[in-house]
């Protein structure tokens, strides 16, 4: 985690011949949270190989590179009452309504009966969960149950071909269908131009990192990313998802572009990625790690629609209702299919002009983060009639077309020894949850920016021998087309911040000829008013064994309210919230489901996820 943050790891080489290299390690994370006990127990294998063949014909500096990867997380097992084959059970749903209604709680399937309802047969009140409980109480909003167990165990929710993992996917996550254990695999080739100038070209499954900062991607966007690792938490290196791509690089060095102007260095980069699209895995309902709950609400909506269930204070915005299948929920997710226009081109250039480095930056690509589109025909709870309801609560996900531009800098200010970094995208494309709309959602112009320092700074009295590091980033947000509003009764339109900012700190230290390193990082949520604080030690006990106790904590404000469309009126007359509201209108009536999730960050809403770590690693 962190802005161009640095993890100092002892190099492990084994060399089998002068132009072959290996290397690899095996390593356990063991974590504990506050509430829940075991929170991970991951296992990992990791090899990385080199095979280097100089030239070959007209190709120079040949090689081939693979770094395989496998894992099992023992947490399943071990803590299966949790995350596993036993997790989740009966649940309650609020409802507040005043009498003759039956005020408090009702269990799942014993809520008002729509003429149209559902079969507790198909959707049994056990192994699940109350839709944001370990956040936040019901109180008085939106909530349902969300299934929790494996889908081998419970396909209840299950997305085809998006949130689908059975207990294996879980336990042995890199042994999937799309070959995940085979980490970066690919080739190196140069070929030396008449002009002095070079054609570099990587072909294979790899990594392409643009930008200049770490822990929130501004340029960094071409490779999705694995959240259900441990959040936002981990380095990118480690849980970006390697994709097929070719990319090649035209280095034409030292370069006068006009007269008086004269590069250092200067390339031109092309990156095609031909891969089927891979979305962020953000985590299934289930697993440890479901980055801003949302895997949950996913899987809790597709339930919803499949099976039909109950919605706490749903009807008259206090009423536990029992709605059909068909009727609200996600239907399924739109996963591209393989085809020349679904696969992503991107254009870079960059180079260095004295102290300065620089990079213009261009991308088509699909957004790897799922949109809610509603306007589906469904079915109307009172009357039975299937067709498309205005502002209804159903939805099929998609995966929009997004187009970015943007650069880097990077300028080394010798006279206060400093590193500045200056990192900015602008996207056309972006979708996101829009109350205001029909369809639920619009589409935003979205500028990015990251402001950045690093700088070694001695302290005498804790080390006169070694400083410190200290890199510091702010990350800024805004929404271009933002769209929220004032209604009847309280705020309706787009529940992210219109501009918001978040800031990171690392402080970092060593001591012992480097073997013994503290640090301590830092992360706050400016609009969502949320921090998180994760000190470490990491003890370098000799070159092959390495071990790092650490703790993530979270304070400040976790889940908030939004307009969550229980007065939307999709169904009018049955669900006007007063006298003459329009069909299809929200009156903005609000909760902590399902939107609050967007005004508290991934921060916010990961504030009961506090956590002791600990990781060994020993190194071949």
């Amino acid at each position: 985690m962190g802005g161009s943050f640095l993890s100092v790891t002892a190099p492990a080489v084994l060399y089998a011949a002068e132009e072959t290299r290996i290397a690899g390690y095996y390593e356990n994370a063991t974590f504990g949270r506050e509430g829940v006990g075991l929170s991970k127990f991951r296992n990992t294998v990791q090899l990385e190989g080199e095979k280097r063949f100089g030239d070959v014909g007209m190709f120079s500096n040949v090689s081939v590179n693979g770094t395989l990867r496998g894992s099992y997380d023992g947490v399943y097992d071990l803590n299966d009452d949790e995350y596993g084959r036993n997790a989740g059970g009966p649940i309650l749903l609020q409802d507040t309504a005043p009498a003759p209604f039956p005020a408090g709680y009702v269990p799942h399937g014993e809520g008002l009966e729509l003429p149209n309802t559902f079969d507790t047969a198909n959707n049994p009140n056990d192994g699940m969960m109350v839709l944001g409980e370990r956040l936040h109480d019901q109180n008085g909003g939106v909530a349902f149950g969300v299934p929790v167990r494996p889908c081998d165990e419970d396909s209840r929710g299950c997305i085809d071909d998006y949130l689908d993992k059975d207990t294996n996917d879980l336990r042995f996550q890199e042994f999937n269908d799309r070959a995940d254990f085979i980490r970066e695999l690919y080739v190196n080739f140069d070929l030396n131009l008449s002009n002095g100038n070079t054609l570099s070209t990587r072909l294979g499954k790899q990594q392409v990192i643009w930008g200049r900062t770490d822990l929130f991607r501004v340029l960094d966007v071409i490779n999705p990313v694995d959240y259900s690792r441990n959040n936002i938490y981990d380095e990118l290196e480690d849980i970006r998802i390697p994709m097929w791509i070719l990319k090649t690089d035209y280095r034409m060095g030292p370069t006068e572009v006009f007269e008086g102007l004269a590069f250092d260095d200067l390339n031109f980069q092309v990156v095609w990625n031909f891969d089927q699209f891979r979305p962020h895995d953000i985590g299934q309902c289930g697993q440890p790690n479901v980055i801003l709950d949302a895997g949950c609400f996913f899987r809790g909506m597709n339930n919803l629609w499949e099976n039909g269930g109950t919605v706490a204070n749903f009807a008259n915005g206090s009423i536990a209702t029992d709605f059909g299948p068909g009727q609200i929920g996600i239907r399924k997710a739109h996963m591209p299919n393989w085809s020349l226009s679904n696969t992503q081109l991107g254009l870079k250039l960059e180079g260095v002009y004295g102290d300065l480095g620089f990079s213009l930056n261009a991308l088509t690509y699909r957004s790897q983060l799922p949109s809610l589109h509603g306007g589906i025909p469904a079915q109307n709870g009172f009357t039975g009639e299937t067709a498309v309801w205005p502002s209804l609560i159903a939805f099929d996900i998609h995966f929009p077309r997004v187009n970015l531009v943007g650069g880097s800098l990077d300028y080394y200010a010798q006279g206060v020894d400093t590193v500045f970094r200056v990192e900015t995208a602008y996207t056309s494309g972006e979708e996101f949850a829009n109350t205001l709309r029909r369809e639920l959602y619009s589409e935003s112009d979205v500028l990015r920016y990251v402001l950045g320092a690093d700088k070694n700074v001695f302290i005498p009295w804790l080390n006169d021998r070694r400083a410190f590091l200290f890199s510091g980033q702010v990350f800024g947000q805004h929404i271009l087309d933002h769209e929220r509003e004032q209604r009847a009764l309280g705020e309706a339109g787009i529940p992210d911040w219109e501009h918001n900012w978040i800031a990171t700190l690392l402080i970092k230290g060593w001591w012992m000829n480097d073997r013994l390193s503290p640090q301590l990082i830092t992360a706050h949520d400016f609009r969502a008013q949320a921090t998180t604080l994760a000190p470490s030690v990491e003890w370098l006990v000799n070159d092959s064994f390495k071990v790092t106790a650490g703790a993530n904590i979270k304070v400040g404000d976790g889940a908030r309210t939004f307009d969550d469309c229980r007065t939307c009126n999709p169904w009018d007359p049955f669900t006007a919230a007063y006298p003459g509201h329009p069909a299809g209108e929200s009156a903005g009536l609000s909760g902590y489901e399902p939107l609050g999730r967007f005004k508290s960050g991934p921060i916010g809403m990961a504030q009961e996820e506090d956590e002791l770590q600990l990781t060994v690693r020993y190194s071949f």
